[in-house]
């Protein structure tokens, strides 16, 4: 399971738009140049995240774009969704109860995945843009895998997840 290029570039393009705007229009061409993202590549994401009213476009001189909502009130997911990239965690299509097997039945973990899918969709609706912004997810992971493993420090709760 990944993350498509498009989601990654679309939220680091609208974290660099919420650190830089301070209310102002931000051109897509200094995004392209602060994240190393191809411009046309942006206007594409940028045409999606329009049609889904994630960002406004101020035309003109001095234009650019701004986010539509407060970026506390800006979700990772709807960032995700917004440039058509579900997160699939299974062979199967979401669209039918039918298996990815040749006898149209599910595989064994498809449960597992499907589950696993739901949890990253339930995280990434829980973190804003402001999240990130403000740094404020920097390290709850591995508090949560060393309180999980007992483990007293992060290097050791690293190894455990390395195993």
């Amino acid at each position: 399971m990944r993350l498509s290029t498009k989601g990654r570039y679309a939220v680091m393009a609208m974290v660099d738009l919420a650190s830089t705007s301070k209310g102002n229009p931000v051109a897509l061409a200094d995004i392209a140049e602060r994240q190393e993202i191809s411009l046309s590549y942006l206007e594409q994401l940028f045409a999606k995240l329009r049609k889904g009213g994630l960002v406004k476009s101020v035309r003109g001189p001095g234009g650019g774009y701004l986010l539509a909502h407060p970026a506390d009130a800006t979700r990772i997911s709807d960032i995700i969704l917004a440039v058509d990239e579900p997160i699939r965690t299974t062979r199967c299509s979401n669209v039918t109860p039918q298996g990815c097997r040749t006898n149209r039945s599910r595989c064994l973990t498809h449960d597992l995945w499907e589950e696993l899918g739901n949890q990253i969709h339930i995280y990434l609706s829980s973190v804003t843009v402001a999240d990130v912004v403000e740094r404020r997810i920097i390290g709850t992971s591995m508090a949560t895998l060393v309180h999980l493993t007992g483990e007293g420090e992060a290097g050791d709760g690293a190894a455990v997840a390395a195993e």
